[in-house]
C-alpha cells in the first residue's frame, strides 16, 4: 500500500552511496536519483526482489519521507532490504525482510501491543516509530513507545553479542550456566522468581543510565531463600573428628529444624555417631585471641548435638591433621537442661558412617571488574574472574539432604550458604550448585 501511494520506492544503490546522500545533522540530504520511480516500477521491481531476482546488496526499498528533515532517522530511511539466507521459521519463502525501525512499530500494532518498553537508546527513534505506526492505526488504536534505562549490573555483561561469545567459545557451560545473568542461568543457580522480581522493584525504573551493583540483587535473593529454604548440614572441606567417649555403636538420631524462619516447616532427624566430619577451617591448634572454634582444650556445640572439648589430634607426616579427638559432656545435648550451658562456639558437622559424598559447585562473579563495559582498551575476555566456579569433590552432606536433592529445590548448608541441585545430579552422583554464600565477603575480599 506505501508503495502505491508514493510513500516507498525502490533504490538500486549501494549502502555507500546511500550514506554518503544522507548529509549531516546541519546539512540536507541529497535525494537518490531513483526517487522518482513510478509507484508501479516500485511495486514490480518490490516483488521481484522477494523473488530473488536480485542478489543481495543490489537494491533496497527506502521510505520517501524528507531529506532535508533535521531528524536525520527520516531521511529516506531504508524499510526492506534483500538476504538470501534461510529463515528458522519460514525457510527461503521471503527473500526481502523489514529493517528494525519498520518493522518495530508494524509488529506493535498487528499484536495488539498498547505499549513497547524500550532502553533508552531508541528515543531518537520514537519520532520513526510513530511515523510508521500511523500509517496503520486510527483513532481507536496506536501503540506507544516508552523508554527506561536498561538493567545494567556490576560485574557482568548484558550484551548478546559478548554473551554469544562466551557460550560459544566455551568459556561458560551454554546460556544457562549459573554465572550468565539469563533467566535460564538464574534458575539453575537456584535464584527464585520473587527474588527477582523484587530487586527489580527495589532498583526501580529511571530515564538515566545506572550501573547496579550485583550486591542488591544477592541480597534479595538472600532475603527470599533465607524465609523459604529448608536447613541441612554438609561439610565442604571435611576433616574426621572422633568422640572418644562416645559408644563406639551407639547412634542418636538428633532432630532438627527444617527452617526456623517457619514454624509449620516441621523438622527431620540426622544421625549422630562417635566420628564425625567438621570443616578443616574450623579447627587450629594455635588459634588467635577470639578464635571461638575448635582448638586444643576449647569447647564448642556441635549445633544440634553436644558440647565437645578438644583432647588431641593426629598428624600425617607432612603435618597435616588427619583427626581431631574430642570429649563430649551428654548432658549438654541440645533441648536438654543441661544444654542451657553456654559456648561461645558453634559448629556443623555430619556423622561419617551415614554421610553421603556430594559435588559443590561454588560459583561468583562472572568478571573481576565491576564495569567490564567501560574497559574499552581491554578484550572483555581478559576480564574473567578466574574463580568464577571452584568445583569442590567429596564434600559430605547428611542423608535427608541426599534424600530431598530434587531439582528446583532450595537448601541453607548450615553456616556456608544457599545451594540447590544440579541439572547434572542424580541419586548416584550429588551435584550442588551454590546459589549464594550466606554473606557478602566479595568486597572485602577486593580490598585485601
Amino acid at each position: 500500500r506505501m508503495i502505491k501511494e508514493g510513500k516507498a520506492y525502490v533504490d538500486d544503490q549501494t549502502s555507500e552511496e546511500i550514506a554518503r546522500q544522507k548529509g549531516t545533522p546541519t546539512e540536507p540530504g541529497q535525494e537518490s536519483p531513483y526517487r522518482s520511480r513510478t509507484p508501479e516500477e516500485n511495486l514490480d521491481l518490490f516483488m521481484r526482489m522477494n523473488a530473488g531476482e536480485f542478489d543481495e546488496g543490489a537494491r533496497v526499498l527506502r521510505a520517501k519521507i524528507d531529506m532535508a528533515s533535521p531528524n536525520m532517522h527520516f531521511r529516506d530511511p531504508i524499510m526492506y532490504r534483500i538476504i538470501k539466507t534461510p529463515h528458522h521459521r519460514t525457510g527461503d519463502k521471503w527473500k526481502v525482510y523489514p529493517m528494525y525501525d519498520f518493522a518495530h512499530g508494524q509488529s506493535d500494532y498487528f499484536e495488539g501491543v498498547t505499549h513497547s518498553i524500550c532502553t533508552l537508546e531508541f528515543v531518537v527513534h520514537r519520532p520513526l516509530y510513530e511515523y510508521f505506526v500511523k500509517e496503520l492505526a486510527d483513532e481507536s488504536y496506536c501503540p506507544r513507545q516508552i523508554e527506561f534505562n536498561r538493567l545494567n549490573l556490576t560485574y557482568t555483561v548484558m550484551s548478546k553479542r559478548k554473551l554469544l561469545q562466551l557460550v560459544q567459545e566455551g568459556l561458560v557451560d551454554g546460556w544457562d550456566d549459573p554465572r550468565m545473568p539469563t533467566i535460564s542461568g538464574m534458575r539453575r543457580r537456584g535464584y527464585t522468581p520473587r527474588s527477582i522480581r523484587n530487586f527489580i522493584d527495589k532498583i526501580g525504573y529511571t530515564k538515566y543510565e545506572a550501573l547496579n551493583s550485583v550486591s542488591l540483587l544477592e541480597h534479595a535473593v538472600r532475603d527470599d531463600l533465607n524465609a523459604i529454604a529448608t536447613r541441612g548440614m554438609a561439610v565442604i572441606n571435611p576433616v574426621k573428628l572422633i568422640v572418644t567417649n562416645y559408644p563406639d555403636d551407639q547412634v542418636e538420631m538428633l532432630s532438627m529444624d527444617n527452617n526456623p524462619e517457619q514454624p509449620d516447616a516441621g523438622t527431620h532427624t540426622m544421625p549422630f555417631s562417635r566420628e564425625l566430619y567438621i570443616e578443616r577451617d574450623d579447627f587450629m591448634e594455635n588459634p588467635p585471641t577470639k578464635f571461638f572454634r575448635l582448638a586444643p582444650d576449647q569447647e564448642v556445640r556441635l549445633k544440634g548435638g553436644y558440647i565437645v572439648k578438644c583432647t588431641g589430634v593426629k598428624k600425617a607426616d607432612d603435618g597435616t591433621i588427619e583427626e581431631i579427638y574430642c570429649t563430649y559432656d551428654p548432658d549438654t545435648r541440645s533441648g536438654l537442661p543441661g544444654s542451657m550451658r553456654k559456648v561461645k562456639g558453634t559448629l556443623h558437622w555430619v556423622s561419617a558412617r551415614h554421610a553421603v559424598d556430594a559435588t559443590v559447585k561454588l560459583y561468583d562473579r562472572l568478571f573481576s571488574v565491576e564495569n567490564p563495559a567501560a574497559e574499552t582498551d581491554r578484550d572483555f575476555r581478559e576480564l574473567l574472574n578466574p574463580d568464577s566456579l571452584v568445583t569442590v569433590e567429596g564434600v559430605k552432606v547428611e542423608p535427608f539432604l541426599a534424600e530431598n536433592a530434587r531439582q528446583g529445590e532450595h537448601f541453607q548448608f548450615q553456616r556456608i550458604g544457599y545451594f540447590t541441585p544440579d541439572r547434572s545430579s542424580t541419586p548416584d552422583n550429588l551435584v550442588f550448585n551454590r546459589t549464594i554464600a550466606l554473606k557478602d565477603s566479595w568486597e572485602k575480599e577486593q580490598k585485601k
